[in-house]
């Protein structure tokens, strides 16, 4: 309970994410077997993997042992391409959500834009080469419970 009556920060989404690695080269080999993607920056210790108005940072030093329940959600436009990389590569699901874990441990949970909340600008999609993709009735209606929606 917040009891100082001051004025907070409101948090409004997250620009990047951080996974640790061993091996640059071989992380983003690796990430580019599954996802098409563009490297927004390379340096001695760091590589920065675009997602339009976001980015993955991929840094040196896996300091922890493999996640369990600690995961991320990484959009994607279509899972069946990734459930098919991913069998490439020889990589299991974790269960039945598509969540899997890096070889150096980091778990992913891949879910499709057209089935949930979160969006992105129109004009963020357009820079990203993707015209629009269309929400499915529960991802419209969670947005319009929030007034989230144009027409909400």
């Amino acid at each position: 309970m917040d009891v100082t009556n001051e004025k907070k920060a409101r948090a409004l989404g997250i620009n990047h994410v951080v996974l640790e690695v061993d091996d640059l080269d071989k992380a983003v080999e690796f990430y580019g077997a599954i996802f098409e993607f563009k490297l927004r920056g390379k340096s001695d210790h760091n590589a920065f993997i675009d997602l339009g108005d976001q980015f993955i940072q991929l840094s040196l030093g896996k300091a922890q042992g493999p996640d369990d329940k600690r995961h991320f959600g990484f959009v994607v436009d279509e899972r069946e391409p990734v459930r098919r990389a991913l069998e490439k590569l020889g990589i299991k699901s974790i269960n039945e959500r598509l969540n899997f874990r890096d070889p150096w441990g980091n778990r992913i949970e891949v879910v499709s834009y057209d089935d949930i909340q979160f969006t992105k600008a129109a004009h963020v999609l357009k820079g990203m080469g993707i015209e629009t993709i269309e929400k499915t009735p529960n991802a419209v209606e969670e947005l319009k419970k929030k007034g989230m929606t144009p027409d909400a």
